[in-house]
């Protein structure tokens, strides 16, 4: 009888692979708005990159609700209606989007307020989407799984990226203008490209919540034997977010993540918009460039995936030393971008792009990997808070990141005379960026770390089986 009441209150590695088919789906949508709306307003429409940068702001800076929302979730006791409504919103958001951006080649006043608006809606709908998503992957995966469901769902996040980026591109670079020796960009035909892919990716997301909760029984049960009806008091945010900053390892970890993700998302806004000005690829070729640098990054992922679990055992030591391998060799490969402008005919750009993703996805999943294993480190019951402490650095980096690249182009077109030096000149200050983001890795899951995880070796074997009883 014991054996078969805990298996409701975990999922299976099926419910695993659905729920990352719905991260596939919020990246597929995601990916659009950084990459190929991102380019058609700077190149073809000849705006200011801060202005796609701004937007991007606008939708990061809304992160910071995440956990309210994470909270209604809590309080109704369903995931499912969050994950669902955010996904509607974040298609709707992203059709907006693209019809906004066709809209400013004709009026520019109502094309920007309704990207604004579009973009508002998208912020809420990816954070409403991703934090039960992650809610819903930590209260329902067991214990031993965690880890590895963690990196499937970041994994699928790129395969949402990359087939998006790919078909989209395709679809876009299907115009008469191309074959003409034009940019290939039609105002119907990006309204029409993004429309499909947001249906298709909310649809997609939608089948594979069907049933997820529904399939497990509530289990009240646990609810009974305690006497006492009300626990505890949690603290209020910010107590929890005092307390875990004064806690070492999760301030180090804090820092390096805001820094090492700042460095890596300066170059998400910039990067299509080099390729067009530079080495005058079309809006499908340069959307195809964003899919090569993510089939990179999930090719880094898997990389250490497997070797570091393999080979390493999945060691701190082990994953910090891919941590900053990966760091080091993205500020290299961005210093090799930053040259590669003043050799447009004969620099194998994707080449370049490609190996940036590499490395990018090494330090991705090995940071990831190390934020797994750090969440347990430090005071009991206070996982949650510190992914959240984490994610909240991340998402401050990636709404200042776009938007500083944005702002730091405009600024160096200004003062230089051409793309190349302008563009270059920025990619070489991201690399630098990441080799300080080496240093700072250097520094997070020491020994300290190390032996607090290992003095609690014993209580991590008996939480492994737990769900056995």
């Amino acid at each position: 009888m014991s054996g078969g009441a805990p298996a409701p209150a975990f999922m299976g590695w099926l419910f695993i692979a659905r729920l990352a088919l719905v991260q596939a789906s919020l990246g597929a949508i995601i990916v659009l708005t950084t990459s190929t709306l991102n380019r058609v307003m700077v190149v073809e429409l000849a705006l200011a990159a801060m202005i796609p940068g701004a937007l991007v702001t606008v939708r990061e800076g809304l992160q910071f609700l995440r956990p309210r929302w994470g909270h209604g979730s809590d309080v109704g006791g369903r995931r499912t209606p969050w994950i669902v409504g955010g996904m509607a919103l974040l298609a709707l958001g992203g059709i907006g989007a693209g019809l906004s951006t066709a809209r400013m080649g004709t009026d520019m006043t109502t094309g920007l307020i309704g990207a604004v608006v579009s973009y508002i809606v998208i912020g809420i709908g990816v954070g409403a989407a991703g934090t039960n998503l992650l809610a819903l992957l930590a209260k329902r995966v067991a214990p031993a799984r965690r880890a590895a469901a963690a990196t499937i769902v970041w994994l699928m996040m790129f395969v949402g990226f990359i087939i998006s980026a790919a078909v989209a591109g395709a679809f876009l670079d299907i115009a008469d203008s191309v074959a003409d020796g034009g940019s290939g960009y039609s105002p119907d035909r990006l309204v029409v490209v993004t429309t499909g892919v947001c249906i298709v990716a909310f649809l997609v997301s939608a089948l594979a919540m069907w049933g997820v909760e529904g399939r497990r029984a509530p289990a009240p049960a646990p609810e009974a034997p305690p006497a006492t009806t009300a626990p505890a008091p949690k603290p209020r945010f910010l107590e929890a977010l005092a307390e875990i900053w004064h806690e070492d390892e999760s301030r180090r970890l804090a820092i390096f993540i805001f820094v090492s993700m700042l460095a890596y998302n300066i170059q998400d806004l910039i990067l299509e918009p080099f390729a067009g000005a530079v080495f005058s690829y079309t809006v499908g070729a340069s959307t195809q460039l964003t899919s090569v640098q993510h089939s990179g990054a999930l090719a880094g992922m898997l990389l250490v995936g497997i070797l570091a679990s393999g080979f390493g055992g999945g060691r701190p030591a082990v994953l910090k030393l891919w941590t900053m391998g990966g760091c080091v060799a993205s500020g290299l490969s961005l210093l090799a971008i930053a040259v590669s402008g003043h050799f447009p005919e004969v620099w194998p750009l994707r080449v370049t792009v490609f190996l940036m993703g590499v490395a990018n996805g090494a330090f991705a999943v090995a940071a990831i990997s190390t934020m797994m294993g750090l969440a347990g480190a430090g005071a009991p019951d206070r996982e949650g808070i510190r992914m959240g402490v984490w994610g909240a650095a991340q998402a401050i980096a990636f709404a200042l990141g776009g938007f500083l690249g944005t702002v730091a182009v405009d600024a160096t077109r200004a003062l230089m005379d051409t793309p190349a030096n302008a563009y270059g000149v920025v990619f070489a200050a991201e690399g630098l960026l990441f080799a300080s983001s080496a240093l700072l890795a250097a520094r997070v899951g020491g020994v300290a770390a190390l032996s607090r995880l290992r003095g609690g070796s014993g209580e991590a074997t008996a939480d492994q089986s737990m769900p056995a009883q």
